[in-house]
């Protein structure tokens, strides 16, 4: 019995953060929104994704931009011994847009590969746990 009562405590104390987390739709942006879905889960950032937009106390949209270099540039480059950065690179930038339409907080991230969706993701994913984590003490 005082097992059952242990439980029923810590399970009511984790719903009741879970509730107190701000709740967070994440734009559909060409499938990105599943890799900082993911990093949001694997990174325990204090919120809850949300796949209704009418219960989100936040929006957040993302921006992907991912630029590959032609089979010549790499030639190019490599012939003159700077094979680096080859794989291209990506830039995204994200915002947290509130109910009342204000951007709540931004980010921009660039990483050295055009296919680092995972790894920008997960950056997002840090710096948005750092930013509800400082709004909450």
């Amino acid at each position: 019995m005082k097992l059952f009562l242990l439980l029923v405590l810590a399970l009511s104390a984790f719903g009741q953060s879970r509730a107190e987390a701000p709740r967070i739709y994440i734009q559909p942006q060409e499938g990105f929104e599943s890799y900082i879905s993911a990093a949001i889960v694997k990174k325990k950032v204090p919120a809850v994704v949300t796949q209704n937009k009418q219960d989100a106390a936040f929006i957040l949209t993302s921006v992907v931009d991912a630029k590959t270099e032609s089979t010549g540039s790499k030639v190019a480059r490599c012939l003159f011994l700077y094979c680096a950065g080859m794989e291209g690179n990506q830039t995204a930038t994200v915002q947290l847009v509130n109910s009342k339409n204000e951007v709540a907080w931004a980010y921009n991230v660039k990483k050295g590969s055009a296919r680092a969706y995972q790894s920008t993701a997960e950056a997002i994913a840090k710096h948005l746990k750092q930013y509800l984590e400082s709004q909450h003490h």
